[in-house]
């Protein structure tokens, strides 16, 4: 587990229009923080099978190796997590989660959701050979229209696939705010992210009050997911009024009788500095080694003969983003 919120995963899309797919990046540092409870909240018995007492092990650098993502006409990707989880029943084993957090998606995208869930099971699998779950948590309105497996067919061949999936518009706000998990915080303030009109930041006050209070109930100046779940709120549902914000402060002062509210929002605007200049560097090198990845392709296909999927194995690569290149250079 990290040792501290990873708020540039929280924040690094803030600036930047909120209203659309780029609300779900905020996703992917939170879900550190509370992938047991939402383990919980879709298995009820995962405390039986699962040791989520244990370290869980977030393989983000491992699934981008196997799963890069360059682009491509069907690239509806948006937050996955790789997570590895220790078996209750099984000492020293442990079970990988594939986890999507999907948002509003282009009518055109959808019926390639599926495919793409069973295309990431086969490399996932193929590469560890230990028991592989994957999850699809729908965080838009169209998540009803989103398909929740895969089939293949052809002559004798058959391949039916499907994998748990999650549609925050299944669950009310009475459920949520009566569950006492930690997880359905996070998806009723997803549901307030869709709100709109002109009161909307009267309604997410509403909310926010009510949220903050009871995960100040649960312990928030204490655990760290807690404050994580606060992060991820604040930075979901923005308020732009000052008389809100103002109006929001005041009833956090009166919940928490002023005991180091201002302390977490110091500290919080802290994390954000560094871990913002601390992203800023990471995506230089991600930028370079895709770089380098697509200068190497271009080398290999115009100094070799090499076939393009064994271009796309030497450089480690998918074959389309190989195929790609090949046809701009062809069209030179």
């Amino acid at each position: 587990m990290v040792n501290r919120i990873r708020t540039a995963e929280l924040v690094c899309f803030v600036r930047c229009d909120l209203m659309g797919h780029n609300r779900d990046i905020l996703w992917k540092g939170l879900l550190e923080w509370v992938f047991d409870d939402l383990l919980r909240f879709l298995f009820p018995e995962a405390d039986q099978v699962f040791d989520l007492q244990a370290p869980l092990s977030f393989m983000d650098k491992e699934l981008a190796r196997l799963c890069p993502e360059p682009g491509g006409e069907h690239t509806v990707r948006f937050v996955d997590k790789l997570v590895k989880v220790e078996l209750k029943k099984k000492p020293g084993g442990s079970a990988l989660f594939h986890l999507e957090v999907q948002g509003r998606t282009k009518a055109k995208d959808r019926p390639f959701f599926g495919e793409r869930m069973f295309h990431y099971f086969n490399l996932i699998f193929a590469q560890y050979r230990q028991p592989l779950a994957a999850v699809a948590i729908f965080t838009g309105g169209d998540g009803h229209l989103l398909p929740g497996g895969y089939s293949y067919s052809f002559m004798d061949t058959r391949i039916p696939y499907s994998y748990k999936t999650m549609n925050i518009a299944d669950y009310s706000d009475e459920e949520l705010i009566a569950s006492g998990n930690p997880f359905s915080y996070v998806l009723l303030t997803a549901k307030l992210g869709w709100i709109q009109g002109k009161s909307r930041e009267q309604r997410w006050l509403e909310r926010k009050v009510l949220i903050f209070k009871k995960l100040f109930e649960q312990g928030l100046f204490e655990q760290r997911k807690l404050q994580a779940i606060l992060i991820f709120m604040e930075h979901y549902l923005p308020f732009k009024s000052k008389k809100i914000i103002r109006n929001f402060r005041e009833q956090v002062d009166q919940i928490t009788g002023k005991k180091n509210t201002m302390d977490i929002f110091e500290q919080v605007a802290e994390w954000q500095k560094q871990d913002l200049r601390e992203e800023g560097r990471n995506m230089g090198l991600q930028e370079g080694l895709l770089k380098g990845q697509e200068q190497s392709v271009r080398n290999l296909l115009s100094n070799t003969k090499f076939s393009v999927e064994k271009i796309a194995s030497l450089v480690e690569v998918p074959v389309d983003f190989v195929e790609k290149i090949k046809a701009e250079l062809s069209a030179k």
